[in-house]
This record gives C-alpha cells, structure tokens and sequence, in this order.
C-alpha cells in the first residue's frame, strides 16, 4: 500500500510511490555500465579449495620479510571473516559486504548506482560529512534536506526533493554529529515508499537503545545497512567497513570493488578481534557509564547551554564560544571536534567518550579556561 511520507495531500509524496508492486530486482537503479561489466576475475576467483603450489599470480615464492606471510594475496572475498560475522550478526554472507572502512561501501554505493552529471541523492544535514565528499567526487548531486530542529527527518522536504533522477537517500543513526538515532517510523516508511536505495548507517548502532536495521533486511529488498568496526570495537586502524543489503545489491559492490580490497593482516587481525565480543560489550557498557558522567560534569558550566541527547560514543555540546573553548582545549593538548560551522549546530562542539581519566583531563582543564 502506497504511504505518503508528508501525512498530508502534497502532490511531491506521489514522488514515493511505490506503484503497488514490491521492489523490483534493482531494474533502472543500476547503471547500465555497471550492468554490462565484466569484473576482474583475480588468481584467487578461478579455483575453490586449497592448493600445495599456488604459481598463477606471480608473487615471490620464497615469502616475506616479516615474521607473518604475507607473500600471498588475501581472499578476495574475505569468507572466514563474513562466516564469523554471519555467527554474531545473523546475516548469511551472501549478504555481506566487506570494504576498506565503510568510505569504500558509499563510494562503491555512488559508482554502482549513480550516473554522473544525471543522477543524485538525498542527504539530510547535519549529517556524516562523505557522504558529501563522495558524491562530489562522483559528479553526483547532494541535495540537502535539513533535519527539523530536533534533528528528526524532515519528510515533507525529502518527498519535494526526490525526482526520477533520485537514487539513494543517506540517513545516519545514531546520526553523526548530533547522536541521536532517527525516528525508526519514518526510515521505514521511506523503505516502503522510495524506489531507490534507502542506506541506514549504523556506524555507532553498538551504543544505541535503537535495534539495528539489518532485521529488517528480509523485508525491504532496497535498505542498505552500513556497520563498521573502528568505533566500539577499537580497529579504526584496520579500516574494515561493513554493507549489509540484498544479494543483488551486494553482487553488485563485489563487482565494482577493487579484487583485493581488504588486506591479509585485517583479515587476520578482526578474525582474532571478533572472538572477544565480551570483552567489547564491557567496554560499551563502560562508555555509556562514562557518557553519563560526562554529561553531569559539562552540565556545572556556565558556558555550556546544552547537551543533546546521545546514542553514540560522543555528545554534543552546544556554547556560548565554541571556537575560543576549542582553542583553549587544543593549546593544553586535548583534541574535540568544532561543529559549529555546520547546519542546525550553531556554538557546538563534539566530544568523544574517553577513558575515565581522559574525561576528567578534560573536565579539569575546562576549569582553567576564562571566556572573560
């Protein structure tokens, strides 16, 4: 049944329309290059199983000057770490994307599905910043429809900016950099009435009350879920980004992605790191108690007027002097992030979570500063 996303008569909700039919493989989403791409079948994609001599990919058969060898090129297909996260996401790998961080995942996202110069996409400042930068790159338009004051959607905006040229609408929960998650109801309807890709970035959904969208994979064959594991599992060095879609969809980024685009030491390093998700969920749990605390701390100065509320590792601050607060912080060695240059956080800083002393370096060096 065909839902109108503005909850009134407006004739931009008819751009949602879903036709009265379910969402038809990927049809006029996919470019037509990518359609017809014959996709670079490496050494590793021409045989199953194991071997005892492997000479068809020209490496140096005498090994690596490192303890570990890594004379060997990696799986292309990175299929223990996708069983091993098929066990805790309960995903089936064929549903599985694996990526240099989950940059790659949005870049590969705007490659496959968006024409340049012709197509364009929804984003919904204040949001993640690549998804800018990535459609800039792609010669793709972004068009900007602002979250309410409360940073929810505002759907009556998106349904009059979606046209036929629209492919994808980006949403972030817990959006970054306000870190509230965003009103599951409205994702959900945008799923069941946008024709084009619906991706939910869930790059901090480990430290939300928010359920992960990916259960809802089986019902919308358009929803994207991005993950990632350089936020609450610690291996931003690592640089693994995860895609979680239909099996077209992830088809299709294998086919678009570079043959080997996730090295031999991740894969080992996250196999390792993925078998302590105990020691993980301890370190969550200790975040929020932290953010909590944090949150009490900044509440006691006069120059802060808000603290928004947070699903994430992170809280938003709004001040009366974000800049010269930032300046004093970064003059005794103490890195924030200044957003007040950005849509709807006006005098706001971002500050991430830190160990218990990191917070309190922090709480006693805003104690020194002097906003005169």
């Amino acid at each position: 049944m065909t839902q109108d996303i503005s909850n009134n008569e407006s004739s931009s909700s008819s751009n949602l329309a879903n036709q009265n039919s379910p969402f038809r493989g990927l049809g006029g989403l996919l470019r037509e290059n990518i359609r017809n791409l014959t996709p670079y079948s490496s050494a590793r994609d021409e045989f199953q199983g194991e071997a005892s001599v492997y000479l068809d990919a020209n490496e140096n058969a005498f090994g690596s000057p490192l303890t570990e060898q890594y004379h060997r090129y990696p799986d292309p297909m990175q299929y223990a770490v996708k069983k091993r996260l098929m066990e805790i996401k309960g995903v089936p790998t064929r549903n599985i994307f694996l990526g240099n961080g989950s940059d790659e995942a949005i870049d590969i996202l705007f490659r496959s599905f968006c024409n340049p110069g012709v197509d364009n996409v929804i984003i919904v400042p204040p949001t993640y910043g690549m998804y800018q930068v990535s459609a800039n790159i792609n010669d793709v338009e972004a068009r900007k429809v602002n979250l309410t004051p409360d940073y929810q959607l505002n759907m009556e905006g998106i349904a009059q900016a979606i046209d036929e040229h629209t492919k994808m609408i980006f949403i972030c929960s817990p959006n970054n950099p306000t870190g509230n998650s965003i009103n599951r109801t409205d994702v959900e309807t945008l799923l069941a009435n946008f024709n084009g890709l619906v991706i939910v970035d869930e790059a901090y959904i480990n430290f939300s009350r928010q359920k992960t969208f990916i259960q809802e994979l089986t019902e919308y064959a358009n929803l994207v879920v991005l993950q990632t594991l350089s936020k609450a599992w610690g291996l931003a060095g690592l640089r693994l980004g995860m895609a979680f879609a239909s099996e077209e969809v992830i088809e299709v980024m294998n086919r678009v992605k570079p043959p080997y685009n996730v090295n031999e030491a991740t894969q080992q390093l996250v196999l390792e790191a993925l078998q302590n998700v105990d020691q993980v969920n301890s370190w969550i749990k200790q975040t929020l108690a932290e953010r909590d605390k944090l949150v009490l701390w900044l509440k006691q100065f006069d120059f802060v007027l808000d603290i928004y509320p947070s699903d994430a590792n992170f809280i938003l601050v709004k001040t009366t002097d974000a800049k010269a607060i930032y300046n004093h912080l970064v003059g005794q060695g103490i890195i924030v992030r200044d957003r007040s240059k950005v849509e709807l956080c006006e005098g706001c800083l971002r500050i991430t979570v830190g160990t218990p002393e990191e917070n309190i370096t922090l709480i006693n060096t805003l104690k020194t500063i002097n906003l005169g």
